[in-house]
């Protein structure tokens, strides 16, 4: 129920504002609004102000809305209302109006992200687990428990790092982007001391899209961790071998371990060709000191197999609340719409070219379920994702095809350059070209939904 109710909800306010939008900037503009419609289908609510032309409408199906207006193009307009159709406005009136809707969504992206910041938000502390055996991370010399001070691409001057998750993206976009990342830090119990600096050579890693596997390249997994045990599924691997809920492990054979992360990745690494081999778990357990042969099971997921022990792997980060005042939490929020715009535009990019896998495409299943899990984390974890969505959304609606609102606008900057406007032939091929285009989109997103879901 509360992945439904996070859903609709979402859907309401991305596409209210995204149509309102739209509909402010007609009626700034001069032009006759008829109808303002959330929804399609058969109208469940109806309402007009009094002494308004529009009528504002909610219909049955919340998968989209649309702005009616006054236009000669669609119906017989009275002569003394021609100077009130939206295809008798001026070149620059008809573009602002079509460029309003992601517009809009891009502005709700900023407030969001800036009522996160004000708000506050329990984010990881930036103290890095153990880096994976062979990664970036451990090439430049680190080794686990390291805090991270500062950080920015190379060649750039370091930025203060308030959390992981602040690292964490800034490794995203550093490894997508090709851009090196430098870091400073105080090493593992220096406390308050001089900091030192590395550099992470992510222009080598060849990245095409943020997944798990990216962030084991680089080998920045997760933040550090306490290496102990949660829930233990019963009769699982880790309760068959005897280990509890509480466990602190100190060793996996002759290898010491040092946090959350590396016990995750000691477990994944057990597996060798399709079998687990089993390994002696040193633990300590209140006062005393175990020795228990562990024989995680083999999982394999996309080709690829890893070992698991079915228990919750590593206690909780040390977290600290991120706040940030007015002023700063705004300009953080339209800093951060601009991050996301232009990654999302670049990986929309990258998969037409064949540089990204088109399962990055997610459709209403995936936004749904993500929907209902972080409506459950909180209210800042679900604004976030409100944001991330409404970027997603402007974004979508600023590309070039003709159904979009960025079709109309290809087509406004042609009759800016040529002077005339699209003929019809023209208009009627492109319409199907970009009705086709967009149905290949939703099938590839929902084949990607189920596959997620269900496969």
């Amino acid at each position: 129920m509360l992945t439904v109710v996070a859903f609709i909800v979402a859907l309401a306010l991305l596409i209210a504002v995204h149509e309102y939008g739209h509909y402010r900037v007609a009626v700034a503009c001069g032009v006759k609004v008829l109808r303002f419609s959330v929804g399609f289908g058969k109208p469940i609510l109806r309402w007009q102000r009094p002494g308004s032309p529009t009528e504002f409408v909610v219909g049955m199906l919340p998968l989209g809305g649309y702005v009616k207006m006054l236009d000669e193009r669609e119906a017989p307009v009275a002569p003394e209302e021609r100077h009130l159709a939206f295809n008798n406005r001026p070149l620059a009136q008809r573009a602002a109006v079509v460029a309003a809707g992601p517009a809009a969504n891009l502005l709700l992206a900023i407030l969001l992200y800036a009522g996160v910041n004000w708000m506050g938000v329990q984010e990881p502390q930036p103290v890095l687990a153990a880096p994976v055996a062979g990664s970036t991370a451990q090439a430049a010399g680190l080794e686990g428990g390291e805090r991270v001070t500062e950080a920015a691409f190379e060649g750039e001057a370091l930025q203060p790092v308030q959390s992981f998750e602040d690292l964490r993206w800034l490794l995203t976009r550093g490894a997508l982007d090709g851009q090196n990342v430098r870091i400073a830090y105080q090493p593992a119990g220096a406390g308050t001391g001089p900091t030192r600096q590395a550099t992470l050579q992510l222009d080598r890693i060849g990245a095409r899209e943020a997944d798990m596997q990216l962030f084991r390249k680089i080998g920045i997994v997760g933040p550090w961790t306490p290496p102990v045990l949660g829930e233990v599924q019963a009769d699982g691997a880790a309760a068959k071998a005897g280990l509890r809920q509480g466990d602190t492990v100190l060793r996996i054979g002759d290898t010491a371990i040092g946090d959350g992360p590396q016990l995750r990745e000691a477990i994944r690494a057990s597996v060798q060709g399709s079998e687990a081999r089993t390994q002696v778990w040193q633990v300590e357990r209140g006062s005393e000191q175990l020795s228990l042969p562990v024989t995680p099971v083999v999982v394999t997921e996309q080709d690829t197999s890893f070992g698991r022990v079915n228990a919750y792997v590593g206690g909780p980060p040390e977290m600290m609340t991120v706040r940030y005042g007015p002023i700063e939490g705004l300009r953080n929020g339209a800093v951060k719409t601009w991050e996301v715009s232009v990654l999302t535009l670049r990986m929309m990019g990258r998969m037409l070219i064949g540089q990204a896998s088109i399962k990055n495409l997610s459709g209403p299943l995936t936004i749904a379920d993500y929907a209902g899990k972080s409506a459950s984390l909180g209210l800042t974890q679900y604004l976030t994702f409100l944001a991330l969505i409404s970027v997603s959304l402007g974004i979508l609606n600023l590309l070039p095809l003709p159904v979009l609102d960025g079709g109309h606008l290809m087509y406004f900057l042609w009759e800016a350059v040529t002077g005339r406007t699209v003929s019809e032939v023209w208009l009627d091929r492109l319409q199907r070209g970009g009705v086709a285009a967009l149905l290949l989109m939703t099938s590839i997103a929902l084949f990607n939904d189920v596959s997620r879901i269900f496969g």
